[in-house]
């Protein structure tokens, strides 16, 4: 079979859907073994702390399995002998999946050179490591605990980044992979050490080269995604540009990434093993956090859609809203949607819709009224409030 070398807008579309799994239709049920399948695909989930819908590490599930139950995926994130997961920085901070924690390691070691890690930390690392030391023996002694448990480190000073030595230390520590996520409690890490968290299995893996690493990192990238540019393989797991760059072409050489022309977008690599469904019927909201739309310059090649989360946009300058879902529909993203749960009242608040240029609502709204009575059900809310133009058509 000859190797395909040009691949049209349409194809690549199909592929970076296919890829994610929204070609497929959702099951009447999801069980765990649906949730495993997902995680097999995506590799990982964004963690955020905007809750102003639902957590984020939650939507891209689903967006793909429908209204599953979220105890499902609490169960293999941080149950200790169901464990499918651990947490550590992949597309940020992340749910990945276990068996891929040696391809970290990597990551880890430099951290605890102070390189990759965020200056200041860095630096604390370097001047406090006695302290560090002792914190980490505290949670040797008392874990799984939480920062604001700590005995040693003081308090922070309020806000997000107001953090306390203790955290510091804490965060300096899970950078290195010298403490772990044992569970949350609400959003709240509880730390540990990794030989209580993380099965002898995994911990006694061998621990590839970081150039090998990098290379199965990459080659999970493409899997993940379908098709994708160089800036696109090494965001999806956030490698450094120069570690990407001299990878990718040893990659090419071994026949893991197929260069591709798509007009409009280039250059470009196609996983030999992609799918290009001759249709997709896609039907799905997706958060701002999801795959299909983390790297922005790809979801404006693939889908024209140029989107940005307006989250930590002043409000009188939102063009859309503050917590702002594409709308995917077919093969294409043909709405955004501000959504909020409201979840005192029980409502589930649609604040706007925005319809892309050609888009009519009669096109969407039949489907978008299914996805919003079906996300209703799922976060156990009653009721839908929407813009009064729009409540007909959507039928709530």
């Amino acid at each position: 079979m000859p190797i395909r070398t040009r691949i049209t807008l349409a194809q690549a579309r199909r592929i970076a859907l296919a890829a994610q799994g929204l070609h497929e239709g959702r099951p009447a049920a999801a069980s765990r073994r649906h949730l495993s399948r997902a995680l097999q695909r995506s590799h990982l989930l964004q963690i955020d702390s905007v809750n102003v819908l639902v957590r984020a590490h939650y939507m891209p599930l689903f967006s793909r399995l429908g209204a599953y139950d979220r105890g499902l995926l609490e169960t293999i994130a941080y149950h200790r002998r169901r464990r499918e997961t651990f947490e550590y920085w992949g597309h940020e901070a992340s749910l990945i999946r276990l068996d891929l924690q040696p391809l970290f390691r990597w990551r880890m070691a430099r951290a605890a050179r102070g390189e990759g890690i965020y200056g200041g930390l860095a630096r604390f690392g370097r001047e406090k490591r006695a302290f560090i030391e002792e914190v980490r023996r505290e949670i040797a002694l008392r874990g799984p605990i939480g920062a604001g448990e700590l005995s040693i480190g003081g308090k922070g000073q309020g806000s997000w980044w107001g953090w306390s030595d203790g955290k510091r230390a804490l965060e300096w520590l899970f950078w290195a992979g010298e403490v772990t996520t044992a569970a949350r409690r609400g959003f709240e890490r509880l730390y540990d050490l990794p030989e209580r968290v993380l099965p002898p299995e995994i911990l006694n893996a061998p621990t590839p080269s970081a150039e090998e690493a990098q290379r199965e990192l990459l080659r999970l990238s493409i899997r993940a995604l379908g098709i994708a540019s160089e800036r696109c393989l090494r965001d999806y797991f956030r490698l450094e540009p120069q570690d990407a760059k001299a990878r990718i072409p040893e990659l090419v050489e071994a026949g893991d990434l197929i260069p591709v022309t798509v007009e409009g977008w280039g250059p470009v690599y196609l996983d030999p093993q992609a799918k290009i469904p001759r249709r997709v019927e896609a039907r799905a909201l997706v958060s701002p956090f999801d795959p299909i739309v983390w790297e922005r310059t790809r979801t404006e090649r693939l889908f024209d859609f140029r989107y940005r989360i307006e989250i930590y946009t002043p409000a009188e300058k939102r063009e859309f809203g503050y917590y702002c879902l594409p709308f995917v529909l077919g093969e294409r993203i043909v709405a955004r949607t501000d959504l909020k749960a409201d979840r005192a009242a029980g409502n589930l608040i649609v604040h706007s819709i925005h319809p892309e240029a050609g888009v009519t609502p009669e096109e969407i709204a039949p489907a978008l009224g299914d996805e919003l009575r079906l996300m209703t059900e799922w976060l156990n809310l009653g009721s839908i409030t929407a813009p009064k133009e729009w409540r007909r058509r959507l039928q709530v």
